[in-house]
């Protein structure tokens, strides 16, 4: 393996969540002034991933909800078309370019696009040359999901890769290889992750469900869906501080205007110093 990691923040596209929901204990009179709600109290999320370059090897963090959906589905969601597949064609790679998946959780908004249907129906790996890369406890709970946690999963994005041996599961903090690892973060669903990339000489932070928007960076922010949200607090002072300490760039998985950015600190006050990174 040679040359340097690059980074790249792509889409696939958007979709829509229950704004109590997304900010938990927050009240509406507060959060309906950082985001606009629709006539069903939905607000709009992107579907952000990254496309990470590690010399002459292609990896992608996070997949979005794919394009398997119903039209009943899509609508439920407020699911967008589906854009990974053509924001990679604007990388010039095509879906057997791609070596390796890592997935924050098995959520559908983040696992989705991992499977397609191939001319028969049947349900097929999306990247045909990838490993899939999941914490083990994120596997043993969509398989055996909780009531409440249920509608969360579809089956169909994961059972392909787990029937053509291609998710590896790991445990813990993982480096994938050089310059990109996994550290578990369970807060928001058991064995859900975050992913740290060593880009030139600084860190970029893909932080999942941990802190999917810039406004959830507030401790007190956190998503009513959350498994364990004790634990999601804890795991996000720690993160954050060592985000602020080492200068982490930190990535959104859900952020639309504000998707990127640094944390910085002055005196007792922190602050996000937003950038593009395309």
């Amino acid at each position: 393996m040679s040359g340097r990691t690059r980074v790249h923040l792509i889409s696939d596209g958007t979709f829509k969540i229950d704004g109590g929901v997304l900010f938990g204990q927050v009240p509406k009179s507060t959060w309906q002034d950082w985001m606009s709600a629709d006539r069903r109290n939905r607000v709009k999320l992107n579907l952000n991933c990254l496309l990470v370059r590690v010399g002459d090897r292609n990896y992608l963090i996070d997949t979005g909800a794919g394009a398997k959906h119903s039209t009943e589905d899509r609508d439920a969601l407020g699911l967008s078309t589906s854009q990974l597949l053509s924001e990679l064609k604007a990388h010039d790679l095509a879906p057997a370019d791609i070596h390796g998946v890592v997935l924050t959780s098995l959520h559908f908004e983040h696992t989705g696009g991992c499977t397609r249907a191939n001319r028969r129906g049947e349900f097929v790996p999306t990247f045909p040359k990838a490993t899939y890369f999941v914490q083990r406890e994120a596997l043993e709970e969509a398989l055996s999901p909780t009531d409440r946690h249920v509608n969360g999963y579809v089956p169909n994005d994961y059972n392909p890769l787990v029937d053509s041996k291609k998710m590896e599961l790991v445990d813990g903090e993982v480096t994938i290889v050089p310059g990109l690892q996994v550290r578990r973060a369970s807060g928001p669903y058991q064995g859900h992750q975050i992913v740290v990339i060593t880009h030139g000489g600084e860190r970029v932070a893909f932080l999942g469900d941990l802190v999917p928007t810039h406004h959830h960076l507030q401790p007190d922010c956190i998503a009513a869906s959350d498994r364990h949200p004790e634990e999601t607090l804890t795991t996000k002072y720690r993160v954050l501080d060592e985000a602020v300490d080492d200068g982490w760039l930190l990535v959104f998985s859900h952020g639309t205007e504000r998707r990127a950015g640094y944390l910085e600190q002055r005196g007792n006050r922190r602050s996000l110093r937003t950038i593009s990174l395309d």
